[in-house]
């Protein structure tokens, strides 16, 4: 059995986010969206661009191909979860997740406007290989934290994340905004910084790699077919599941706001870029921004849930979200954004963090197979993802407007919230029973 709360271990498993999130933060949130809107608008013939024959609107097709990322990993993570428990080789799947993501990035330094289907393709592998390696580093946290250590690891997680992007993101910023110095356009320059992502994400993921355990086999007779012997193991997580009153109450909640959360956070420099013609620099000061304030939303909503509990924390923060994507609908100039921006710092740091930790801790502790148990938090989310991205292209293409895709997005915040209100009662009739 593992030993928990070590601290070598903790930071070894902390800088796979330091690692991954580099991509999260340049590839689906900064320099790959400006860059891609910059090389493909054409106000002409209204910004639609042809993917292997068919027509899109440039940010839609964008869109689209995430969505169809994360349908890949809602269908792939179930079966490749039971398997690594079953096997017992969830750093097996980490490892090569985090080697096809990392390649994938490295492949947008060949992407530009004439070879538009190489770089969604790429950008649609790079998406699968982050989100396949976060499912398995997700379910080491009770593996490695004792149930009251899980929200503060989880949001160390999530902190080392921010720092590590955010260092990596001013070693592209200087690239960008001054390609002049080192010979370059600023196509090149982003070119580079794909590229620099890519080297980054595998190199420090050889930490965690090294340190943390491969996983322990969970197997009901070596003479099982692989395929099968992973269906058995879902099923069974899957029973087990429906018998857990909190966990199953949670799932539902989990799944309408992260259609939001999820959403904003992949089309927030699109819409900032396409409704309010912000330039690459002032966009990435904002993701910046945004960074360093999710540090501090981190730490203080892990405070605030040993104080109030994580649902009502959770509560509290889906009502800030209603609040921003009403705000983006009216937002017109740079300073009501930058102003949002602020805002969703605070909360974004905050609700990824709460929403891992609160499902670690609905789960039964000490158990061998939660590589399976968190791919239902993970398809959950991208299952979100997929619904949310969808529904926002699906608007956008509908009305022309991204501002209505935004407001659209507070209804699923609303039911998610109430399903949170009925958590409540439910957390009543076993309190106690979790910790929380």
């Amino acid at each position: 059995m593992q030993e928990k709360n070590n601290k070598k271990t903790i930071r070894a498993w902390a800088m796979f986010d330091w690692a991954n999130s580099a991509y999260n933060l340049v590839i689906t949130t900064t320099i790959f969206p400006s860059y891609y809107v910059a090389i493909t608008d054409n106000a002409a013939n209204g910004n639609r661009v042809t993917f292997f024959g068919h027509t899109f609107i440039n940010t839609a097709l964008q869109v689209y191909s995430l969505s169809f990322a994360y349908l890949i990993m809602v269908l792939l993570l179930p079966i490749l979860t039971s398997i690594a428990d079953y096997k017992g080789s969830k750093k097996v799947f980490m490892q090569f997740f985090t080697l096809m993501g990392s390649l994938a990035c490295c492949g947008l330094y060949f992407f530009d406007k004439t070879h538009l289907e190489w770089g969604i393709i790429c950008f649609a592998v790079a998406a699968i290989g982050y989100s396949g390696g976060f499912v398995f580093y997700n379910s080491y946290l009770p593996e490695i934290a004792t149930l009251d250590m899980q929200d503060k690891v989880s949001a160390k997680g999530f902190i080392y994340g921010y720092v590590g992007s955010v260092l990596l993101q001013l070693i592209c910023f200087v690239f960008v905004l001054m390609p002049d110095t080192f010979g370059m356009t600023k196509g090149s320059a982003a070119q580079l910084s794909f590229l620099m992502v890519g080297v980054w994400w595998i190199g420090f993921a050889m930490i965690p790699f090294k340190v943390l355990p491969k996983g322990s086999p969970n197997e009901q007779g070596s003479h099982q077919n692989i395929i099968k012997g992973g269906f058995i193991e879902l099923g069974k997580v899957w029973q087990k599941i429906k018998g857990m009153p909190m966990l199953k109450g949670y799932l539902p909640a989990f799944f309408f706001y992260s259609m939001g959360v999820q959403t904003i956070m992949l089309v927030a420099t699109a819409f900032a870029a396409q409704e309010l013609h912000m330039e690459t620099p002032e966009l990435i000061t904002i993701i910046l921004i945004i960074q360093v304030i999710a540090i501090a939303g981190a730490t203080v909503m892990s405070r605030l849930s040993d104080k109030y509990g994580n649902v009502r924390v959770l509560i509290f923060v889906v009502f800030i979200w209603i609040g921003v994507c009403i705000a983006a609908y009216f937002t017109k100039t740079k300073a009501e954004f930058y102003i949002i921006a602020v805002v969703v710092g605070l909360v974004m740091g905050g609700i990824q963090s709460l929403s891992r930790s609160t499902y670690s801790k609905y789960l039964p502790q000490d158990i061998p197979d939660t590589a399976s148990f968190f791919s239902f938090y993970d398809v959950t989310e991208k299952l979100a993802i997929v619904a949310g991205l969808f529904s926002f292209g699906y608007i956008q293409e509908l009305t022309g407007s991204m501002r209505n895709s935004t407001l659209a997005l507070c209804g699923f915040f609303v039911v998610g919230l109430l399903f949170l209100f009925s958590l409540l009662g439910t957390e009543k009739k076993v309190q106690g029973k979790f910790g929380i």
